[in-house]
């Protein structure tokens, strides 16, 4: 409902300081400060009259409906277990490397957990479908998710061609965005604090009616506005950046997802690339 609102798709229409609200509502699924409007109203930093207002606008006759959705999941975090765990040996052990180790691969853990229980098939199957036909596809991540984009080139070229990076050649992210059209597709990656480029791209890309995917964090996200689909991931973590483990997990996923698809195209491309490899005698 947030993409489509985000979008003007929907007949509900939200300023972005209710959007931005709703957006850390939803990520606040199951976790407490929910059993509380004023709990909820403090986390957010925001009048709990907002949180009324915004619940009647959605529909619900006050903020009891709208809590009752939000509180569906278990009032434990996904992948809370995990964090306990690693905070249990970081006061019972002291902060030795283990313990520190242990903690940061225990929230990778639980970032990866909240993957599989928030899947969103819809969005999933969109995404996999608008890689699928794409003519050509771009894929935009600069800063630490240059990386990120890069691995995803990667993995999408073993089972089909044209793939690249946007501005890959530095010749220019206009020049790139200029070539697209309709029938192709940009995959645009960043996490809070976005990167203002990134969704300058997106929002120029889409305005040519190029189809965007946006992977990025929050279902508040500004790259959302841009985008046909969109995959959300957690990054939550005690690492000193956005940790980008949980956002090339969802990488590995839409890449296995992309080779089912066309699977007779997948092993055929797949097949080739080992013959070039062997050939140039890439692998010992």
């Amino acid at each position: 409902m947030l993409l489509e609102i985000a979008r003007g798709e929907s007949e509900i229409a939200l300023g972005d300081k209710a959007r931005k609200a709703l957006g850390e509502m939803i990520a606040l699924q199951g976790d407490p400060a929910l059993l509380s409007i004023t709990a909820l109203a403090e986390r957010l930093g925001i009048n709990p009259s907002t949180i009324t207002r915004l619940a009647r606008n959605l529909g619900y006759q006050g903020f009891g409906g709208l809590q009752q959705v939000l509180l569906q999941a278990s009032m434990t975090p996904s992948g809370a277990f995990y964090t306990q765990q690693a905070e249990t040996a970081l006061t019972s052990g002291g902060s030795s490397t283990k313990a520190r180790a242990e903690r940061l691969c225990r929230e990778n853990q639980a970032n990866i957990d909240r993957i599989v229980d928030n899947f969103d098939p819809t969005q999933f199957d969109l995404a996999v479908k608008l890689i699928s036909k794409a003519d050509r596809i771009s894929v935009h991540g600069i800063r630490q998710f240059h990386a990120f984009a890069s691995f995803l080139v990667y993995g999408l070229r073993m089972i089909r061609s044209d793939v690249h990076l946007l501005d890959g050649s530095a010749l220019g992210i206009a020049e790139d965005l200029a070539t697209l059209g309709p029938g192709d597709l940009l995959i645009s990656a960043s996490c809070a604090p976005y990167s203002g480029a990134v969704i300058e791209a997106a929002q120029a890309a889409s305005e040519r009616r190029v189809p965007v995917l946006a992977i990025t964090d929050k279902a508040n996200s500004r790259l959302l506005d841009a985008s046909k689909a969109a995959l959300l991931v957690s990054h939550e973590t005690s690492f000193i950046s956005n940790s980008l483990t949980a956002f090339i997990a969802l990488a590995e996923c839409l890449i296995n997802d992309c080779a089912a698809a066309r699977p007779k195209a997948a092993k055929a491309a797949l097949k080739d690339r080992e013959w070039m490899i062997g050939r140039l005698g890439i692998e010992l």
